[in-house]
């Protein structure tokens, strides 16, 4: 599968789910196939840990061919684990404007 990865802020971030749906709708509208982390994370288990939600995350990352960088990624533990894996497997790395 190709496609685009949503990375941004969740921890701590209030309406993470509504600005993460946003993007996926902005993107589906561009014709995109789109991995939602966020969608995932609401039917995880309660007690998911966070390195298991990012080796989840990771694994969706994988079956894609770009990412798609929200507003505030730099100050997300998460997200600059994403980032770093989209630059060594060379992504292509869309950043919201």
């Amino acid at each position: 599968m190709s496609g685009i990865y949503i990375s941004g802020p969740i921890t701590n971030v209030d309406h993470y789910m509504e600005r993460f749906c946003d993007a996926e709708k902005r993107l589906k509208e561009q014709g995109y196939s789109v991995m939602n982390p966020a969608r995932i994370l609401k039917c995880m288990p309660p007690d998911t840990t966070y390195k298991e939600f990012m080796q989840m995350s990771i694994t969706m990352l994988k079956m894609c061919d770009q990412i798609y960088m929200l507003k505030g990624w730099e100050k997300s533990c998460g997200a600059n684990q994403e980032y770093g894996y989209a630059l060594a497997c060379d992504m292509i790395i869309e950043r919201e404007v």
